[in-house]
């Protein structure tokens, strides 16, 4: 871990809800690190529910070959989930900033709509 924290780059694997297209939402592996109650109430389209807390055991499930998208809440405890993956050699990892509220809020829920009705 020490010399992970040596070369890190600060807000590393951080990426914007308006920073992704709603058409490239498919290209990622999209994990909703939020309790299944929270998962069930509303998740974002092709999300797959690891709650944060399993992430790292669970690390085998999550593709190396592809990105991997964390997102909670807020974005706090996927970027905790993140960290760990990252020290545990999974590179691909990005937490979406401000979780699923900030999703909601820039218009996540009609962009996924609107990919969603594309042909």
């Amino acid at each position: 871990m020490l010399s992970y924290l040596d070369f890190a780059d600060y807000g590393g694997g951080v990426i914007f809800p308006e920073q992704i297209e709603a058409a490239d939402y498919p290209r990622f592996f999209i994990v909703d690190t939020r309790m299944a109650t929270q998962f069930e109430a509303g998740p974002l389209p092709g999300a797959v529910n690891i709650e944060w807390r399993q992430l790292l055991a669970r690390r085998h499930d999550l593709p190396k070959d592809q990105p991997v998208l964390l997102y909670c809440h807020t974005g706090m405890l996927s970027a905790q989930a993140a960290f760990a993956l990252r020290v545990a050699g999974w590179d691909n990892v990005r937490v979406l900033q401000g979780g699923y509220l900030e999703w909601v809020r820039k218009g996540g829920v009609d962009a996924a709509r609107r990919a969603a009705s594309k042909p």
